[in-house]
């Protein structure tokens, strides 16, 4: 049946979609889509462009502006804060309401300018695809828009072009297509004509080429199969569409404490306010002022700032530490991290290929060194001659150097390469024993070459030798050369040990190597006049040995993941790149005590329900796809992981996104990569990631210490006017004061802890569970525990002052300031949750705390002494007893805190 007679004709070929197109024939694929050697004619490409729809990826819906911005506001927190503003403006507190409502806004607005670019994946990956493509339309070839492509065009690549569709390859001219994208390869693919396994991942559909991905080298013709949504670019783009984002844990935290507090604060509220009518008989609608009044006093309205201005300052930092932030709140998410999901090539490696293994003869030589950089040395095998093993490595060396169109280039201190990542590392090796490039390639001239092409799998070269011989050098896949050689090197007609070499490819490949094999030939004097040709290479080939790869570890990386092991961080290697290659890195870089290896075909015969088990237990997943990754992530998710993922490619865009904390490569990834994540590393180095955990778990350190600090302080002030009310005498503080006393507290030392330094051992203490409250037990003490001190001492000097014939005034003036105080010395205390403050280093400060407490003394000095502020609020000058009394007071807080946390964390229960 022909295409044109199928019923997909009149439905948009949806069932065109299950075909295997990579196994198909050419001459098959050709039929099934009903086209031609000299491409569509016009008129029916404008049919079937009515049928498939356009090339293009679909637009994202964007949030309009306004309802992001409110979308700030959804926050049960929020909405008290803002009731909390409504009664106060009701009650005449006009300057607290308008702080409470200028922090709300102010916190809204900087979530608002965060999170602007959240939602341009879609958009990303629809600008990678070309804008133009030559086919062949009515027997000529033209250039179309990528978005007039239909199934059935006749399209060309080349080199530099962009794939703009799913297309079928027909002829295939040394063509390599760089599919990192896709499949996270480092190395461009080789594709050839002939079709595939069925069942072949992405990476090894040689016989296709994918919208989106960038041809490398060569040429090739192919017909189109796929457009549009139906490509793998567009599956992927569906996939991203249909992940839904996650709130984070903070997020949840926050929310599940705001509920919380609203209703403590309510019942509290309803509970005082009938006590005051029934008990005290207040008429109702006194005591509802009074009631409202201290609902207003108990919130904490510059709690969200703080934790806003905390987060931002973790932001700054992880910044200096090559991570690039894009929205808040993942900060503090990496510090929940337990799982963190890398990436290979380029993230764990250094993406520059090495070579590290030559085989030449009986002997076998290790490099030192790695990447590009000119340095380094050649050792052989423990027991073997160097001096002989150099020597019978000397051919295979210039070989590798002279069969080979690659260069390296120096910019800085960072050697990079143009040509081939694998020529790029032979020119390397070559300058390891001593050879100038340049200089052996002048003395070596080239006079043909038959480039690398997958049907022969093979590069040749031949060469003029300075003494005048003419000589051929060849590398290419060692089971082809090993079958065309008639004997190897050192010695005359030393017949080739086809078994010895194939288990020195096995023991390579099985180190994660990628295997080259090298041979030459020296020419007679009639085939030097004739191009050189295939056919050249049938006899006489002398077998040089194997050189094998390895895109090696980064130093730092292995430092990395040991670290995040002891902070109890597992580290999962997901790859598109081979089982047995990732595995290799995977033992080098000592991701687990044992590393297991699951492949993309394992992943496909293990249902939803077995795979969490299966993902917790795995280190390595190889051969992976889109839809592969995007499934681990949520499988860890699901087993109560919160789940950092790495990538660079559209490929990664999904999971990146279902993940709670997205992390993108800022050098080799792509935009919609760097969209999808909510991080981007600029260096595109694991070890930033660790930096940016624990600067994740300094921030959640700091909000908790924020907490820790704000909540007792005002529950210790509410404290002490409910208990005038209940017991029945006079306020210890007049509402100024006690507004006095936020307003200032608030501006100087309420921000201060934003600031603090990572504590000494973060990484080495177990991720928090990911549902645990924002109020731990430990906290929920410290809030009961210090409130109640305030309240003894604040209601504590009260009576003292009154006794000893003070008037009120005085009396307030000295509770306000001890309550100040009190802060003060709590502050101090609380800057070190997990270990004892009374140390020089606590003593001292930081910078920003010395600035807020010199602020906050000189404002209290004024608000005791100055007569405009005494006439504000009523307050009286101390003496200086009064001062020494309320010093001496604020030290046996900090002595009592101290022992309670000495304490505690004998109990082994601190901060827990």
């Amino acid at each position: 049946m022909s295409y044109t007679q199928s019923k997909a004709t009149d439905q948009r070929s949806d069932d065109l979609e299950d075909l295997r197109w990579h196994a198909l024939p050419t001459i098959e694929a050709i039929r099934i889509l009903d086209g031609s050697e000299t491409g569509l004619r016009s008129t029916e490409a404008a049919r079937r462009l009515s049928i498939h729809g356009p090339n293009a990826l679909p637009q994202a819906r964007a949030r309009p502006p306004l309802l992001r911005f409110l979308a700030q506001f959804n926050s049960t927190l929020i909405y008290f804060l803002l009731s909390a503003a409504i009664a106060a403006w009701y009650l005449g507190h006009l300057i607290d309401a308008f702080v409470i409502i200028a922090v709300v806004t102010v916190n809204a607005i900087v979530g608002f300018v965060q999170e602007g670019k959240a939602e341009k994946a879609l958009s990303a990956i629809r600008d990678m695809i070309a804008p133009h493509a030559r086919v062949w339309r009515d027997g000529h070839q033209v250039a179309v828009a990528v978005a007039d492509l239909v199934p059935g065009d006749l399209v060309l690549v080349e080199a530099g072009d962009r794939v703009p569709a799913d297309i079928r390859l027909l002829k295939a001219h040394g063509l390599k297509v760089d599919e990192a994208m896709l499949t996270g390869e480092s190395l461009a693919a080789e594709k050839q004509a002939l079709p595939v396994a069925e069942h072949a991942s992405l990476g090894d559909r040689t016989s296709m080429a994918f919208s989106g991905t960038l041809v490398a080298a060569g040429l090739g013709t192919g017909i189109v199969v796929a457009t549009g949504t139906r490509t793998e670019i567009g599956r992927i783009s569906d996939l991203i569409a249909g992940v839904e984002p996650l709130t984070t844990p903070l997020l949840r935290q926050i929310d599940e404490f705001g509920r919380r507090f609203t209703w403590t604060a309510i019942a509290a509220a309803i509970a005082l306010y009938a006590f005051a009518t029934l008990v005290r008989h207040y008429d109702w609608t006194e005591a509802l002022i009074a009631v409202v009044a201290l609902a207003v006093g108990v919130v904490p309205e510059g709690l969200p700032a703080v934790i806003t201005i905390t987060l931002a300052i973790g932001v700054r930092r992880m910044a200096a530490r090559h991570a690039i932030t894009r929205r808040l709140p993942a900060v503090e998410t990496l510090g929940a991290t337990s799982v963190i999901c890398s990436d290979k090539t380029g993230t764990l490696t250094r993406n520059e290929m090495t070579a590290r293994r030559i085989m030449a003869g009986r002997h076998t030589l290790f490099a030192s060194g790695a990447g590009y950089t000119p340095g380094g040395t050649l050792a052989s095998n423990e027991g073997d001659d160097d001096v002989a093993a150099l020597e019978a490595a000397a051919e295979l060396i210039r070989c590798g150097l002279l069969c080979n169109d690659a260069s390296l280039t120096r910019t800085g201190d960072r050697w990079t390469v143009a040509g081939d990542p694998m020529e790029g590392a032979l020119v390397t090796l070559a300058t390891k024993v001593g050879l100038d490039p340049d200089h052996v390639r002048r003395e070596w001239p080239r006079e043909d070459e038959i480039p690398f092409d997958a049907r022969y799998r093979f590069m040749a070269t031949r060469h003029t030798s300075p003494s005048g011989d003419t000589v051929i050098f060849v590398k290419g896949a060692p089971e082809r050369l090993l079958r065309t050689c008639e004997r190897e090197a050192g010695g005359e007609g030393a017949d080739i040990d086809v078994n010895a070499w194939e288990r020195r490819i096995a023991t390579a490949a099985g180190e994660g190597e990628r295997v080259l094999g090298f041979a030459m030939k020296t020419l007679d004097r009639t085939a030097m006049k004739r191009p050189l040709s295939a056919d050249d290479l049938e006899h006489g080939l002398v077998f040089l040995g194997l050189t094998g790869f390895i895109d090696p570890p980064r130093e730092e990386a292995v430092h990395a993941v040991a670290e995040c092991r002891s902070a109890g961080i597992a580290v999962k290697m997901i790859t598109g790149d081979h089982a047995v290659t990732a595995a290799a890195i995977a033992r080098e870089l000592k991701l687990s005590d044992s590393v297991e290896v699951v492949t993309g075909g394992d992943l496909d015969g293990t249902d939803d329900a077995a795979l969490p088990a299966l993902a917790a237990r795995a280190a390595v997943f190889a051969r992976t796809s889109p839809e592969h990754k995007l499934r681990i992530v949520r499988a860890l998710q699901s087993s109560g992981a919160v789940v950092a993922m790495t990538g660079d490619g559209v490929n990664d865009a999904p999971a990146l996104k279902q993940a709670d904390v997205g992390i993108a490569m800022g050098h080799k990834g792509t935009e919609a990569a760097k969209e999808a994540a909510e991080m981007v590393l600029t260096d595109d180095n694991f070890a930033s990631i660790v930096a940016a955990v624990r600067e994740g778990r300094t921030v959640y350190d700091n909000i908790r210490k924020v907490i820790a600090w704000t909540i007792p302080t005002n529950g210790g002030e509410v404290a002490t006017v409910i208990a005038a009310i209940l017991f029945g005498f006079a306020m210890p503080m007049s509402p100024a004061q006690i507004l006095w006393i936020n307003l200032i507290l608030t501006v100087t030392l309420g921000l201060v802890l934003a600031f603090e330094p990572t504590e000494p051992g973060v990484m080495e203490r177990p991720p928090r569970p990911p549902r645990a409250g924002l109020l731990s037990p430990f906290l929920v003490w410290r809030i009961v525990f210090v409130s109640g001190l305030f309240t003894l001492g604040a209601l504590g000097m009260f009576f003292l002052a009154l006794h000893r014939g003070d008037d009120i005034e005085t009396a307030r003036t000295l509770v306000v300031n001890l309550i100040v105080v009190f802060e003060i010395f709590y502050l101090f205390n609380v800057r070190y949750l997990n270990v004892s403050s009374v140390t020089l280093k606590g003593a001292l400060g930081t910078p920003p705390v010395l600035y807020a407490l010199g602020t906050l003394v000189i404002a209290q000095f004024a608000f005791t002494y100055a007569p405009f502020m005494q006439a504000l609020f009523d307050t009286r000058s101390l003496s200086l007893g009064d001062g020494v009394l309320v010093v001496l007071a604020g030290v046996a807080l900090m002595a009592i805190l101290e022992i309670e946390k000495l304490v505690l964390r004998r109990l082994k229960i601190l901060s827990e």
